[in-house]
């Protein structure tokens, strides 16, 4: 059998930054062919970053990226890897498609080219297009219609794009009908939880499906509120895992593949869902082995609640470089939201890159602005106090308000507190509200809910606990100070906006409201299926009526980092002005 070593390049990318794009790729490829890889590969559109959403739908950008892609070609020749087979993402446009209603203008394409000796040996379009989630390609692209097919070393190398192995049909069985003796899929799928496990087993059974070797090569970094973690996966054709890569690394893997010998005749005509193959020939036949067995190696996987830590710490960091940021800032009030956010933040910044600022009331115990500066003691960010009740007297001094007015003006003031500071010194402001609290409403616009960025919008309460208290066991593990004061953990979450607040005087306690909101938000159930649960059925109508009634709010808190199947956003659209109720 020829021995073909591949070299996939977990690599994170930035949305419209061609030329840093371009000189990652290069730099990964300089990398591989150290490595004497023969077939190297780049995530989907690596070089315009993804998802690029309507900026496909700009003629000058997809002009851009097209250029870019063919400069790239005649780069890597000039540095003399000209010779070795470089498959790349990037966006392109339909040449043979004409104008029609209901197509995207000027027939934008989710692509992938071979570039070769210094040109683009060939080039073809993601077939399978998803429209669901936080997907909207049926919006932006139109859909490719060959089984690209190249041939390296004398095996045939059917190639695809993340969706192609996502759906049934298309280019997995066809690329069984063609003989291919390994399938390779460029891919940027976003993070969720458990995903990883579901992965595997979609790359198993595609490549059972497909009767050959099957590589599924994925991004890492992260994107505006999207997380890519990697885990690349090559499995034999039998699903067997040959190699797999880490999670929330970028990362070369290159690997020796035993492969069967290409036919002496190239496949062609039409194979499976109408494809047309596209066979070009680089290398024909095998060349004799070079150098020890290249394995790959198969990374160790991460638990559950480190994955999710792992995910969100991922998530701010790139956000913060990509959007040219270098300290963030945030309101510490000693409670268990705005602690974890501070671990989150000094892990994936450095504590020295974020900054607290307390700013206690007349409301404010004495236990929360000691754990508050307990918080900074233990992690080194940097802290100061700016006590707000001096705003909040002249306030009341000239407006009579009480009840929840009052309250609000509490953590408005903190708000303007927070982006008055940004402005001057230049942080990024986070604001740390989670995903019960968001769902429920339990919040004040423009008060705690200010901010550029939310790192644990899409993590419900339960969980917020759940990751505070791994994150100090691990540090304790590794013979490090836990972060989180342990009395932010174990003390009655509390708002303190008036005396003797708790969370439980306005919710119900955290772990039967997440486990409603987890039905009604990430499962779209209603409210006969909730009570149907078991779930007390005037409970269930309360916690509902809080749902619906917050879409404003949501609308209007900042991004964050996506861990679930239906984060607010993307996942989840419904309309502000909406008179239907499920608890009606």
């Amino acid at each position: 059998m020829p021995r073909l070593r591949l070299a996939l390049n977990q690599i994170d990318s930035c949305v419209g930054n061609l030329a840093g794009n371009t000189e990652a790729v290069v730099r990964w490829t300089r990398h591989a062919a150290g490595r004497g890889a023969h077939l190297i590969a780049f995530p989907e559109m690596v070089l315009t970053g993804y998802p690029v959403e309507d900026l496909a739908l700009r003629s000058s950008f997809v002009e851009a990226s097209r250029a870019a892609l063919r400069a790239l070609a005649v780069r890597l020749a000039d540095e003399g890897f000209g010779d070795l087979p470089v498959v790349v993402g990037y966006l392109d446009r339909c040449e043979q498609a004409q104008p029609r209603y209901g197509q995207p203008a000027g027939a934008p394409q989710n692509a992938a080219a071979v570039l070769y000796r210094g040109a683009v040996a060939l080039s073809f379009a993601k077939h399978h297009l998803p429209n669901y989630g936080v997907f909207d390609e049926f919006r932006y692209f139109v859909p490719g219609g060959t089984l690209p097919v190249v041939r390296v070393r004398g095996v045939d190398v059917a190639l695809a794009i993340c969706e192609d192995l996502w759906q049934d049909g298309g280019r997995v069985p066809a690329a069984r009908s063609a003989g291919a003796g390994l399938l390779l899929s460029v891919n940027a799928s976003p993070y969720e939880r458990d995903k990883d496990d579901t992965r595997l087993e979609l790359v198993r059974r595609r490549a059972r499906e497909a009767g050959c070797t099957t590589a599924y090569l994925a991004m890492s970094g992260a994107q505006d509120d999207l997380v890519f973690d990697g885990d690349s996966i090559v499995v034999d054709r039998d699903g067997g895992v040959l190699a797999r890569a880490p999670q929330f690394e970028e990362c070369c893997v290159v690997l020796d593949l035993d492969l069967p010998a290409a036919a002496p005749r190239p496949p062609s005509g039409v194979v499976d869902d109408g494809l047309r193959v596209e066979h070009v020939v680089l290398t024909p036949d095998p060349l004799p082995d070079e150098g020890p067995w290249e394995t790959g190696g198969q990374a160790a996987r991460l638990a559950d609640t480190e994955e999710v830590y792992g995910a969100l710490v991922a998530g701010l960091r790139g956000y913060v470089a990509k959007n040219g940021f270098r300290s963030v800032l945030l309101g510490l009030s000693g409670g268990i939201d705005s602690a974890l956010v501070a671990a989150i933040a000094c892990d994936a910044l450095g504590a020295g890159n974020v900054f607290g600022v307390s700013m206690p009331s007349r409301y404010s115990s004495e236990h929360s602005k000691e754990d508050a500066a307990e918080l900074a003691r233990r992690t080194g960010l940097r802290l100061r106090t700016v006590p707000i009740a001096p705003m909040f007297d002249a306030y009341m001094a000239s407006l009579e308000l009480a009840g929840v007015a009052e309250e609000n003006l509490q953590a408005r003031l903190r708000g303007t507190t927070l982006m008055a500071i940004s402005n001057q010194e230049g942080h990024l402001v986070l604001a740390p509200g989670n995903k019960s609290e968001l769902a429920c409403g339990y919040s004040t616009l423009y008060g705690d809910a200010v901010g550029g960025f939310g790192p644990i919008k899409d993590v419900y309460k339960s969980d917020v606990f759940r990751l505070a208290r791994w994150r100090n066991r691990s540090a304790a593990e590794h013979r490090r100070t836990p972060p989180i004061p342990e009395r932010s953990i174990t003390k009655p979450p509390s708002a303190e906006l008036r005396p003797g607040q708790v969370d439980t005087d306005s919710l119900p306690d955290y772990p039967t409201l997440d486990a409603i909101l987890e039905l009604y938000v990430d499962r779209d159930q209603g409210r006969e299926q909730i009570a149907g649960r078991g779930y007390d059925d005037e409970l269930v109508v309360r916690v509902l009526r809080m749902v619906d009634a917050a879409e404003y709010k949501r609308r209007q808190y900042p991004p964050g980092t996506k861990i679930s199947a239906k984060g607010f956003g993307k996942d989840r659209r419904l309309p502000v002005t909406n008179q239907w109720r499920e608890s009606v």
